[in-house]
């Protein structure tokens, strides 16, 4: 069959102009930055969250692992020049990065009419995306080996067969801090008092502790091995951990557990904030909200989201919530920078 001159120099001309045009969606396609936790939570976003966001909204996600302080840092670092478009951390330093001007107004959308009034900010310029709780994790078959009850205190962490035998993360994560807190109020003190619990540290807890580890994936290696058979983390990272097969269990101390909200917000002055706000509005639609409960431990921040009792395990969810304890942030923030350098100098030497 023969073609015309004509028929061909059409063709070329139709798949020149395809691909010109192919050539100007990915020239059109964005890059938006999240920092974000690393360990089990960010395994989650990369394989069950970020896909489907780059998919619908047509923009590549980079993705920067960091605990909160180190994205706190950061911010600060590239203050008049963001780099980062989203930031995700824990509750404490989003008021922070909120009262530093970093996090910009979140765009008006339906999504918010569903978020739970705790996991909402005054301010307008964060929104929680789910909470966990901070308590005790051991390791059930070192437990069991030893004939050993399982912990119910924060007092517990005083006890002197757990020598060397503790893993804590350090106050400059929230975990750690909330570590702190409770201790202190175990000798009558708190946020106001923190005195009690650099001495409870200094003279009790410290010759117990084998690290104080702010890694997450260090933190289950010390319990894979042996090393660790106790500490204090959240139920998230734990169940996170347990879901790998290994036995370990989370509990809330008799006391009280404390309350971690993780927080998104968008970025102020960030080059990509119309896909940074549609981010966080993502984050909050009911089957995200449910991946972050099932794969990242985070009891829901949307009201709507049903879970069922075996995806409730080990969450923060409905009535347990309101025995967790919450953090007078506007003390601590104003401490923060003092008692980590204490921390520095008495605990961690």
């Amino acid at each position: 069959m023969q073609i015309s001159g004509t028929r061909i120099s059409l063709a070329a001309l139709a798949v020149a102009a395809a691909l010109t045009q192919g050539h100007a969606a990915l020239a059109q396609q964005k890059t938006v930055y999240v920092a974000a936790y690393g360990g089990s939570f960010e395994q989650t976003m990369r394989k069950e969250i970020i896909p489907a966001f780059e998919k619908q909204a047509n923009v590549k996600i980079e993705y920067v692992a960091g605990n909160s302080t180190d994205t706190l840092a950061k911010l600060q670092a590239q203050k008049g020049n963001q780099q980062i478009d989203v930031a995700i951390v824990d509750d404490g330093p989003a008021a922070q990065a909120v009262a530093l001007g970093f996090c910009g107004a979140l765009a008006d959308a339906p999504i918010y009419k569903d978020v739970a009034p705790v996991m909402r900010f005054k301010s307008n310029k964060a929104v929680g995306l789910g909470l966990v709780g901070t308590g005790l994790m051991y390791s059930k078959k070192a437990f069991d080996d030893n004939k050993w009850p399982a912990p119910t205190s924060w007092a517990d962490l005083k006890d002197k067969k757990f020598a060397k035998k503790m893993v804590i993360p350090p106050i400059n994560n929230t975990y750690g801090l909330h570590a702190l807190i409770a201790v202190a109020q175990l000798g009558g003190g708190g946020e106001t008092n923190i005195d009690p619990g650099f001495k409870s540290f200094k003279d009790e807890i410290n010759a117990n502790v084998l690290a104080y580890e702010p890694s997450p994936a260090k933190m289950t290696e010390l319990f894979q091995n042996g090393q660790a058979v106790i500490g204090v983390w959240g139920s998230g990272r734990v169940k996170a951990f347990a879901d790998t097969g290994f036995p370990v269990e989370f509990v809330y101390p008799k006391e009280g557990g404390f309350a971690l909200g993780i927080a998104g917000c968008p970025i102020e002055g960030s080059k990509n904030a119309a896909e940074a706000n549609a981010f966080i509005q993502f984050m909050l639609t009911p089957a995200i909200q449910k991946v972050l409960a099932t794969g990242a431990g985070f009891g829901p921040a949307n009201v709507t989201v049903q879970l069922t009792p075996a995806e409730q395990r080990g969450l923060p969810y409905g009535d347990q919530v309101k025995g967790l304890k919450a953090v007078d942030w506007d003390i601590v923030n104003k401490n923060r920078e003092d008692w980590t350098k204490r921390w520095n100098r008495e605990i961690e030497r």
